[in-house]
């Protein structure tokens, strides 16, 4: 179990990006519209099953605080998920359940399995009957969604290039087999191309913010160390990797410190126009304030005069 944690761990660190990247991973993995700006909440909350085993349901989110969703990894091929799946889904229901005197009614998430790697062809979908008895049965359906069948143009085109670290895992097999010079110059295309090219391309359409951008490229950075660095053969792309990453974080993070220092350029300028104003209304008032000194002097002087 311990060897898929880095890829459960990142998984869910891709989870917490922005709004606006979730919403659109919602829409693109369900064909939902909702707009960019919809709020989304997590449902982070542990339970418990019958016996006693804590579970802890951390993929499920709502978004605009009525229709939620359920989003489960697989890095392999698991006959039992579909259970999992009810599972989590029946326990959600529960916390938020509707009933009244003499009903209820359950609100099941919406699920959906997200095969990100698996060596055995994953089905289209898993199915569970329920049985009622007299009162009939009902055909509880998951679907899949798998990653390595997905291009990075169509994860671009259905605005869900916040999975695109796990890119990487499509040379995986191939490098572990052999790490020949055609397997080292597809893995950096790969990463230069289809990564950073797709992640700058993204940040560009709007797709995901500059925030959203340098946390993809570090959780790239974490998952290729994981996975290839260790490697003899990997010295001079894991220097190519390092800068190719870092340089395009510092890049933009560079971007972002210009930008923040010509706001508060423009602010100075702004401050600056007011405190020229405020020197020429004192200077002004000063003036004025000589010319009734003046004008203050000469009629003590006058009224002297006719007094004398």
């Amino acid at each position: 179990m311990a060897i898929y944690q880095i890829y459960d761990k990142i998984f869910k660190k891709i989870l917490t990006l922005s709004s606006t990247a979730i919403v659109n991973l919602i829409n693109g993995l369900f064909d939902t519209h909702y707009p960019s700006d919809s709020s989304i909440a997590y449902n982070w909350t542990e339970f418990e099953d019958d016996t006693l085993r804590r579970i802890l349901a951390d993929t499920i989110i709502t978004i605009n605080g009525r229709d939620s969703y359920h989003l489960e990894a697989q890095m392999t091929q698991d006959e039992s998920i579909i259970f999992r799946v009810f599972d989590y889904g029946y326990a959600h229901s529960l916390r938020n359940l509707e009933k009244d005197a003499f009903c209820g009614t359950l609100h099941f998430p919406e699920p959906k399995i997200i095969y990100l790697y698996t060596r055995t062809p994953a089905p289209d979908s898993y199915r569970l009957t329920l049985d009622f008895g007299t009162q009939g049965t009902f055909l509880y359906e998951v679907s899949t969604f798998k990653y390595l069948e997905i291009s990075p143009q169509e994860l671009t085109q259905k605005k869900m290039i916040i999975l695109i670290p796990f890119e990487l895992l499509k040379l995986r097999d191939a490098m572990k087999k052999e790490r020949s010079s055609a397997n080292l110059a597809a893995l950096k295309n790969l990463i230069q191309n289809d990564i950073i090219g797709s992640i700058n391309q993204n940040l560009l359409y709007g797709n995901i913010t500059e925030d959203d951008a340098r946390r993809l490229r570090r959780l790239t950075q974490q998952l290729y160390d994981h996975i290839y660095s260790h490697y003899e053969e990997m010295e001079e792309l894991n220097e190519m990797t390092d800068e190719s990453l870092l340089l395009d974080i510092d890049i933009i993070e560079k971007q972002h410190e210009k930008e923040i220092e010509k706001i508060i350029a423009e602010k100075d300028s702004v401050i600056s126009e007011k405190d020229s104003l405020i020197f020429e209304k004192e200077s002004a008032l000063l003036e004025k304030d000589a010319e009734i000194a003046l004008l203050k002097k000469q009629l003590e002087e006058l009224m002297f005069q006719q007094a004398h």
